[in-house]
């Protein structure tokens, strides 16, 4: 089949054949002509087989080349990076049409959304957070919406974000056509979405929950103590270029990223807690190569696209099992082959269970020449804290010079309120009493430190 054959414009095909693409894939060949016809759609397919033309095209078909004031679309995406990445395939794939579009999210400013919706937009690419803000300060109407579309419809679905889909849902006709894409639907998805739509054409590509068999999967068993060393020399001896890594929270990411640079390795981390500004020059950074290891969450899942990605790491694996779908379905995109590896931790054999269940498979075990994976011993904990004192983000910078038997006290200064401070206290933090300090009235001393502690709340 060719792209020709299902019902798209001369300026569409002419868009898809300058992005280089000559065949659809199997979810576009299904889901375009269902879309055309004005059907809702509930549609699963693995990471990375091109689900989002496979709304875009038809949906750009639809539009035609008139412009209207008020939106006809609205694509509701559950990260802003994701949502980013819709609308520049938008633009793409409309870069031949009068179809204009706009993505709405937080972290920006408001007045450059507000400016676009005056000037009048075909298609709106949002998060629901931003998006509701807009509607109750009647920046947006959203009256004469003819498309809803959720993509990664399992996620913006979970108890995280239904409550906002309601509120949205309030806003458009109920009178419409809503597709729902996504890489999993687990039962009770499945169940929920059915209350949004009206006989729906439902669309399998690939088995539920599948991953795509040219992503090769490892799993290293390691003691968590060592995952750090581990992940380090992996991607040095294998003179990994560009590698995601994936952990569960953000301190974590952030963490992580601290001890691969005092390692040598160029890294940057991605997450919710980060600005709009960070998270776009870390993206960027990484795509560019300037960035050799994106530490991310699974916000991350949703929102990176890079056909050429070839490594994947769990770091620590996701506790909902689709997740891990999701997570190294990064890799392996657009045809290519790439390589998922996941440390696993005595502490997580219960969720890599739950996933080989999910998935169906178990996955493959490895071992990994020239590193000790065992729990690390006395000297390994001496080296770790001498690597901690020579950190650059070490409050207190470099340790000030020992003083006779005072030493110790700067060395504790250096870490708070520095070294003044311990000039007026009655004894050194950990240290030997002060002599200069025994001086002074220490009643006095005690009278300041009370009243201190109660008239400045702890940060």
């Amino acid at each position: 089949m060719s792209f020709d054959s299902l019902g798209l414009s001369p300026h569409l095909l002419a868009a898809i054949a300058d992005s280089g693409y000559t065949q659809p894939t199997p979810i576009q060949s299904k889901a375009i002509p269902a879309v055309l016809d004005n059907s809702d759609v509930l549609a699963a397919a693995q990471t990375g087989t091109g689900k989002t033309a496979a709304f875009v095209l038809p949906i750009l078909e639809r539009l035609g080349s008139e412009k209207h004031r008020n939106p006809r679309v609205l694509v509701l995406t559950p990260t802003r990076e994701l949502a980013a990445q819709v609308e520049q395939s938008v633009k793409t794939y409309g870069a031949k049409t009068q179809i204009r579009s706009t993505v709405v999210f937080g972290g920006v400013g408001y007045q450059p959304q507000i400016s676009a919706f005056r000037k009048g937009v075909d298609i709106i690419v949002a998060t629901p957070g931003r998006l509701l803000d807009h509607l109750q300060q009647g920046n947006l109407n959203l009256g004469m919406l003819e498309t809803l579309v959720l993509d990664e419809a399992d996620r913006m679905l979970d108890m995280g974000f239904i409550n906002d889909i309601k509120r949205v849902l309030k806003h458009i006709p109920a009178k419409r056509q809503t597709l729902l894409f996504s890489a999993t639907f687990s039962k009770d998805i499945r169940k929920l979405a059915s209350t949004l739509l009206n006989k729906p054409v439902e669309i399998d590509v690939a088995p539920r929950n599948a991953t795509a068999d040219r992503i090769d999967q490892k799993v290293v068993m390691v003691e968590k103590a060592r995952k750090r060393a581990l992940l380090s020399h992996m991607i040095s001896t294998g003179n990994w270029s560009q590698v995601l890594v994936f952990t569960r929270t953000k301190h974590g990411a952030n963490r992580l990223v601290k001890q691969l640079e005092i390692d040598g390795l160029s890294a940057s981390a991605l997450h919710g807690n980060k600005s709009q500004n960070a998270r776009t020059k870390a993206l960027d950074g990484f795509k560019k190569g300037t960035v050799r290891v994106l530490v991310a969450t699974d916000i991350a899942a949703r929102g990176i696209d890079i056909d050429t990605l070839p490594h994947v790491v769990n770091y620590e694996l996701p506790n909902i099992p689709e997740d891990y779908v999701h997570r190294i379905g990064r890799t392996g995109r657009a045809g290519l082959e790439g390589e998922a590896v996941s440390l696993v931790g005595p502490d997580e054999r219960k969720f890599l269970k739950d996933i080989e269940k999910l998935i169906g498979n178990q996955i493959e075990r490895i071992q990994v020449e020239g590193i000790d994976l065992r729990a690390p011993g006395k000297d390994d904990e001496e080296d770790e804290r001498e690597q901690q004192a020579r950190r650059p983000d070490n409050d207190g910078g470099q340790r000030p010079p020992k003083r006779g038997g005072g030493g110790g006290n700067g060395n504790r200064g250096g870490q708070g309120r520095g070294n003044g401070a311990n000039r007026g206290a009655p004894k050194a933090e950990g240290g030997a009493p002060n002599n200069a300090s025994r001086r002074r009235n220490p009643r006095r001393g005690n009278r300041g430190g009370q009243r201190s502690g109660g008239s400045t709340p702890s940060s």
